[in-house]
């Protein structure tokens, strides 16, 4: 008898019976009466005067009805202690039930064309939903087995579809005859009997003991798909490890759900016998691995579901007459990460980037991105972390990594082998979980290069292309990127070229729609805004638990529902005279581009490409999609050039030119400079930059004068800078 629970399919020898010990009559009976109550609660449960929501969901929607354990408790408290304590037997009659009154309702629809034909019971998946609170995944135990439990988390896996047979059917090899056993729901299998129960006849001889064949042709089968759910990370204690979970969910229920979904799920905790369970565990016949066989999902936050959002009339009715106010840009930029003062054009290119451009397909099959790319560069402590964190809560969906802790193949895909099948399979990486989201990137200069490249192409073609252990294939990577970097001396320096700040390949810069440079300017009055400001976050923080806290969280999720509409009901496109004034404005940057790189005689730091062109026109359609409207307008087009000007130009204009008019005078001193400071520090041999400037200054040098003297000689590469540009090193 030892490998009596090997494989799925088990045999016994008795016809087994299902009940639990009473008489067979008497659990009919109690069958029955459960049944006639829960189609009365159906049928007769009603909320306010003459309104019947279950009655009313099944007529619109014949497959599932979602009910709610709170609406039971009030109909008939005897139904969910019930249902709580055996799902399994429970759950069955309750669909049974759903079908019997579905048939009924539709019935009277019908009228009398003839009953018989309308009569045949459909099938209704019952979904329950409940308000109670979640149980942690580290608290259950073996007392939960079979019972109905509720837990949260985020799933992070999910299966392929497979097909789960609910009745096999089974034929004798001796005699032919036909047999349909059911299967247990779940990841269980089914139990056929050891012997073929036909009498046979004279002459005949005996059906074998185990005579069965199985028929997979004529056998039942519902969808089944295996989910992963991992905790919730606020949830993991200090130091561990999350837990994770496998979830088994089936019918319509399968592929709704994404990886890196936040659920509530409301399941039947059961076990099976994992059939990859190592050579130790074979012996141990008792032992069980457990999982969630999920009756209700309710998504956390719904937003983050990339299924069709229903929206209310009144809904739509609000967001039209907010989209019609004049101020609507102005209110949705107040509205982006209100906790930050000041940068109020990062906060427009922002809400530029949750809104979103049109994607367009070309006649020739050629795709054109429709999602805004922004870099934001500059100084420590100006908020640019904040601004990611803000948008990884708003966007529909949001990944966020840190450029040190991620390599290339955790942002694409990674190719991973499986442990039982041995077989190869893809796991997505950050730019394709987020896919029609955004990727937000902190520490983006302190990702190494070749990490780097990995993601050129999810950038420009949004596509992923793989080529790794026999698979080959393309995965879509429809996203945003919002990057954070820093310059490569920690701070901006004024008096660095534009080049040596931005310490990024030209190839990834044009990618990026806008970048903007955020500098920690010391300036008095603004220092004691931002100050009051900041003392004002802290000092009212402590306030803000209670009310507070739900309007701060309407506030964002109205912001996330307004994004969502916007997103799937508009896609503008440029109008006429827009296009007009866009072609003029760009030739004319091109013209001014190709000016300042023939009088400094270096290419600019940031290349102005047809890349750049397209932002513009990505930035004006955003831009109209705020205020809900189909024609990107010329207003539209010259605020996205003004936004375009004020971060991507004016960072390719930033820092200092060498040759910035220099007066001959100038040079000549700029000369004498030189000479001294290769007489202070010999080949090989480093000084203080302090000490330095203080030597030529009492030789009545200018400050300013030795310090572009020894810019030019770092660029000339005669002079090197070493621990954090405080020492001056010599180089042959």
């Amino acid at each position: 008898m030892s490998g009596w629970d090997e494989g799925g399919v088990y045999y016994s020898d008795q016809a087994h019976s299902w009940d639990d010990g009473r008489g067979e009559a008497e659990a009919t009976i109690s069958n029955h009466t459960i049944v006639q109550k829960f189609k009365e609660f159906i049928r007769n449960f009603e909320t306010g005067n003459n309104v019947f929501p279950y009655r009313e969901s099944l007529l619109n929607n014949p497959k599932i009805l979602v009910i709610d354990m709170e609406d039971l408790d009030s109909f008939d408290p005897d139904l969910p202690s019930k249902l709580r304590s055996a799902p399994a037997d429970i759950l069955p009659l309750f669909e049974t039930a759903a079908a019997q009154v579905l048939v009924n309702l539709k019935t009277k629809v019908a009228g009398d064309t003839g009953v018989m034909e309308d009569a045949a019971p459909g099938d209704v998946q019952i979904l329950l939903t409940s308000k109670e609170d979640s149980v942690s995944m580290r608290s259950l135990g073996a007392q939960y087995i079979s019972k109905l439990v509720k837990i949260a988390g985020i799933t992070i896996a999910a299966s392929r579809t497979k097909a789960k047979a609910t009745y096999v059917t089974l034929i004798c090899k001796n005699c032919k005859k036909g047999k349909q056993v059911p299967c247990r729901p779940g990841l269980g299998g089914a139990v056929v009997p050891r012997s073929c129960d036909h009498i046979p006849q004279p002459g005949e001889e005996l059906c074998p003991i185990d005579p069965w064949l199985i028929v997979p042709d004529k056998s039942k089968y519902v969808d089944q798909q295996t989910l992963k759910l991992q905790e919730n990370p606020e949830d993991v204690p200090t130091g561990e490890l999350p837990r994770n979970l496998l979830l088994s969910v089936d019918r319509h229920l399968v592929q709704t759900v994404v990886p890196g979904s936040r659920l509530t799920i409301v399941g039947i905790y059961s076990i099976f016998q994992a059939s990859n369970s190592s050579a130790s565990n074979k012996g141990a016949v008792a032992v069980r691995q457990p999982y969630i066989r999920v009756v209700g999902i309710e998504d956390a936050n719904e937003s983050k579901s990339r299924g069709p959002t229903a929206f209310t009339t009144e809904e739509i009715e609000e967001f039209k007459k907010f989209a019609s106010d004049p101020d609507a840009y102005k209110n949705i930029c107040s509205k982006v990460a209100p906790s930050i003062f000041g940068h109020e054009d990062v906060k427009k290119a922002v809400a530029c980037l949750l809104f979103g451009g049109s994607r367009k397909h070309l006649p020739d099959g050629v795709r054109l991105r429709g999602d805004i790319n922004v870099l934001l560069l500059g100084d420590p402590s100006t908020a640019k972390s904040q601004f990611l964190k803000f948008v990884e809560k708003t966007a529909p969906v949001a990944v966020y990594t840190s450029g040190k802790g991620s390599s290339a193949a955790g942002l694409t895909a990674s190719v991973i082998q499986d442990s039982s099948t041995r077989e190869f399979y893809l796991e997505g990486g950050a730019m394709v979980l987020a896919d029609g989201g955004v990727v937000c990137i902190d520490e983006f200069d302190k990702m190494r290069p070749e990490d780097r490249v990995a993601i050129h192409e999810a950038m420009e073609q949004q596509t992923i292309s793989i080529a790794k252990a026999g698979i080959t294939t393309v995965l879509n990577s429809r996203t945003s990127v919002l990057a954070a970097a820093n310059p490569p001396s920690g701070r901006y320096d004024d008096l660095k070229t534009a080049q040596d700040n931005i310490d990024l390949q030209t190839t990834i810069l044009s990618r990026f729609d806008l970048i903007f440079i955020v500098k920690d300017i010391r300036m008095y009055s603004q220092d004691k805004i931002i100050a009051s400001h900041i003392i004002k976050v802290h000092a009212s923080a402590s306030a803000t638990r209670g009310e507070n806290k739900t309007i701060i969280s309407k506030e964002e999720n109205w912001l996330k529902r307004y994004l969502k509409y916007c997103r799937t009901e508009c896609h503008p496109r440029l109008s006429e005279s827009a296009a007009k004034l866009l072609q003029n404005n760009y030739v004319k940057i091109r013209q001014d581009m190709r000016q300042q790189a023939n009088e400094t005689g270096a290419a600019a730091a940031i290349p102005i490409t047809v890349r750049q062109l397209e932002a513009i026109v990505r930035l004006s359609e955003s831009l109209a999609k705020m205020k809900l409207s189909h024609l990107a307008t010329e207003e539209n087009v010259q605020e996205a050039i003004r936004l375009f000007t004020v971060s991507t130009m004016d960072a390719a204009k930033s820092g200092i030119n060498q040759q910035v008019n220099l007066t001959p005078e100038m040079a000549h001193e700029i000369q004498q400079a030189e000479v001294q400071i290769k007489r202070r520090i010999g080949i090989g041999n480093h000084i203080s930059e302090r000490r330095l400037i203080d030597d030529l200054g009492r030789m009545g040098m200018n400050d300013s004068i030795v310090r572009r003297a020894l810019l030019i000689m770092h660029q000339r590469d005669e002079v090197e800078y070493k621990r954090e540009r405080r020492v001056v090193f010599r180089k042959a």
